[in-house]
């Protein structure tokens, strides 16, 4: 008689051991989210950390004497410089400058660097052809295109423009390029037992597979374009149109150490900034619909 029923007993007890697994399941579904203040917190304390330890570092450094403070100021002037400098127009219409060329250059390369990557992605003989050209045109260094831009564009928004462009395409295309070499045959061959062929294909398939190399590339492709644009603007300076480079320049000229630190503050905010609100916002979306990430 135990014999026949421990088969019984078996079977309620892994009865019992999963109807508490949902019984907790459900508990966690009900269980209180946790508060805003308390999430951004603990999102915020790292990069907050991370900051302190610089400014302590970048104070020590000025205590030990190795600069003058007429050459290397302390944190604390550096950013009341800033925070003045914000107060003033001038600053305002020069970041507005800035941005408004880095959103159309980069514009201009996603419009291109997209274009190549699926060319070269299509057609085996053109990835045969320029492949390796656009590797070799993503090491170049932005600095050594601005010589012939004068010659071509002159001390114009033209020549900043074909500097960021050409900066930042090539690390688009080989986003584009890698993201499509790396999907998985299985999704393609699916993809065609449903009907999905040429452009469709392209569509649904491919690339919304490619997409997680696709992000890396305009993460890099953003990282060239801003600073080919820093560079252009310190060499292409245009009358009545001030800019974050051009300030830049003005502070090194006059050898206002506080300025020229309080504006490379500015620069590395900006692309701090740029990368967590689009980028970094847009790769937790693209995880976290992947199942990749927490909600």
């Amino acid at each position: 008689m135990a014999t026949l029923l421990e088969p019984t007993a078996t079977l309620d007890d892994q009865l019992a051991s999963q109807l508490a697994g949902l019984d907790a399941l459900e508990q966690a579904a009900t269980r209180p989210s946790v508060s805003f203040m308390r999430r951004a917190w603990r999102a915020a304390w790292p990069k907050v950390a991370a900051i302190a330890i610089a400014l302590f570092a970048w104070q020590c450094v000025v205590w030990s004497g190795w600069r003058p403070t007429y050459v290397l100021p302390g944190p604390v002037t550096v950013l009341s410089r800033l925070w003045s400098d914000l107060g003033q127009p001038d600053t305002w219409r020069a970041i507005g400058t800035t941005l408004r060329r880095a959103a159309t250059g980069f514009a201009l390369a996603l419009l291109v660097g997209v274009s190549i990557g699926l060319a070269v992605s299509r057609f085996r003989s053109l990835r045969t052809a320029v492949g390796s050209l656009i590797t070799g045109l993503q090491t170049m260094p932005s600095i050594a295109w601005f010589p012939l831009a004068l010659l071509l564009f002159r001390l114009s928004e033209a020549a900043i423009m074909f500097v960021v462009v050409i900066g930042a395409a090539p690390s688009i295309a080989n986003g584009v390029i890698s993201g499509i070499d790396h999907v998985p045959p299985l999704l393609t061959r699916a993809g065609r037992v449903l009907g999905a062929k040429g452009w469709t294909a392209y569509r649904y398939v491919v690339l919304p597979a490619a997409l997680p190399s696709f992000l890396g590339g305009l993460k890099q492709g953003w990282a060239f374009a801003w600073r080919s644009l820093m560079a252009g603007e310190l060499l292409v300076i245009i009358a009545n149109q001030p800019s974050i480079g051009s300030r830049l320049e003005f502070e090194r000229e006059f050898a206002d150490s506080a300025g020229l630190m309080a504006v490379m503050l500015l620069i590395l905010v900006i692309g701090v900034a740029v990368d967590v609100i689009a980028f970094s916002s847009l790769e937790r979306t693209v995880r976290r619909r992947r199942g990749l990430g927490a909600s």
